[in-house]
């Protein structure tokens, strides 16, 4: 099963030549490759699988995508 995790893009940088950003987790900020989503700014939300940014989401659906995943038990509020 794969799994896709919604964040909150807090900083935006290159790397390397690559597009990178300090994404936040539900609290937890990750390094996270932003190559894929080349207009996703600051701000933003993302949908991220194995540390790369595959999709931008407004912020109702990264809303939903939190409560669904609290539900099963997935993630946790802060």
């Amino acid at each position: 099963m794969c799994l896709a995790v919604p964040g909150k893009i807090k900083e935006v940088y290159e790397k390397d030549n690559v597009r990178m950003g300090k994404v936040d987790f539900g609290g937890v900020v990750k390094e996270t490759c932003l190559a894929y989503v080349p207009r996703a700014a600051v701000g933003d939300w993302i949908v991220a699988h194995v540390g790369f940014a595959i999709n931008v989401l407004n912020e109702e659906e990264a809303g939903e995508v939190h409560q669904l995943a609290h539900a099963a038990g997935q993630t946790h509020t802060h």
